[in-house]
């Protein structure tokens, strides 16, 4: 085992003291940084990347040149499980992740195989394991997936929505159908996971990016439901450490609680709750994660710092709290934007 150089975000995520709370960024490596569009260009494809683990490494390391972050998030991204499952995942010019092929009938969720991580997902677990080596234990590597519920929006789908109408219908209409698909999606999500910890993913997070479009019954029923069945089936032991798990609901402030019971370690709030409104509800059980809205990074540098110092003050002079954004850095974001944020965290309280 690697001892880590820096383990302040293991240690947030225990909810022990720490000298500040750790920071790291969804899509902190992206088409924001110059050097990260260099690299995508010279790979030719953005699945040619995902696919080169070398170039993966690169890209995956290249934030923490930047910036003084605590952690690096594998460069991948979370259609990698339904493209493995022969869907035809393809990228259009400004319209986002589409499929060739949609799972909609009994037949086509029947006949949906239930990809083997080692083997139709191996371009990951190599990458995993040569960031792992890279990063020389300086900082926690993390490791992630979609959830089942957002990788079925884009599989029944076709792509992005507004609506979700086709797998709505589904789940209303014939629901016994949306359960197949999403037990297929949490046996496939699991063993991902646990392909990425044994390549050396020492914390993994689930990125449920769309189960905010759910009704409180459903959100229950479609998506938390399989949350906890995942987090149930993880490794949460290797190379002598407990494995943290973070759970990402956006829009997801209303099912709080019932998140943090589901066994992980931490919740990802976006910018619509307030951090001391969510510590006050979880109570210590769970760390929180986030949460400052991504546009934030659009306005000054002082106010990119009183923002920081507002989410600060209101979770308070408690442990478990790991600094993000609610959601990701988007790709017109001014990296020099991005570091005053990150030195402003790193700051700490007065």
């Amino acid at each position: 085992m690697t001892d880590l150089q820096n383990d302040r975000l293991l240690r947030a995520l225990a909810r022990e003291p720490v000298d500040r709370a750790p920071v790291w960024l969804m899509r902190q490596a992206g088409r924001y940084l110059p050097e990260y569009r260099r690299v995508r260009e010279q790979a030719g494809s953005f699945m040619n990347l995902c696919r080169n683990a070398d170039m993966a490494c690169e890209v995956t390391l290249q934030p923490l040149e930047r910036f003084p972050l605590d952690a690096a998030i594998l460069f991948s991204d979370i259609l990698t499980i339904p493209e493995a499952m022969d869907l035809g995942l393809y990228f259009e010019p400004g319209e986002g992740p589409k499929f060739q092929k949609t799972v909609r009938t009994e037949a086509d969720v029947r006949d949906l195989p239930v990809p083997d991580a080692d083997t139709d997902l191996d371009y990951v677990v190599n990458a995993v394991s040569t960031i792992r080596s890279a990063l020389g234990g300086r900082v926690p590597l993390i490791g992630f997936a979609g959830s089942p519920w957002t990788l079925a929006t884009y599989m029944v789908e076709g792509g992005s929505s507004r609506d979700f109408r086709q797998l709505k219908t589904m789940i209303y209409a014939t629901p016994e159908r949306a359960h197949e698909l999403l037990d297929k999606l949490a046996r496939a999500v699991t063993d991902y996971l646990n392909a990425q910890i044994r390549a050396g993913a020492q914390v993994v997070q689930i990125f449920d990016t769309w189960g905010g479009a759910l009704s409180d019954a459903a959100y229950r029923e479609f998506s938390l439901r399989y949350l906890e069945r995942i987090v149930a089936g993880l490794i949460r032991e290797h190379e002598g450490r407990h494995v943290p798990v973070i759970l990402f609901t956006k829009n997801g402030g209303l099912w709080l609680n019932d998140i943090a019971a589901s066994g992980c370690d931490a919740v990802g709030l976006d910018w619509t709750m307030n951090m001391g409104e969510g510590r006050r509800q979880v109570g210590g059980r769970v760390a929180l994660q986030g949460n400052m809205d991504p546009a934030v990074l659009h306005a000054p540098a002082e106010v990119i710092r009183a923002e920081v110092q507002r989410i600060r003050r209101d979770y308070g002079d408690h442990p478990g709290h790991v600094f993000n954004l609610g959601h990701g850095v988007t790709p017109e974001v001014d990296p020099d934007s991005v570091a005053v944020f990150v030195d402003e965290v790193c700051r700490g309280g007065d």
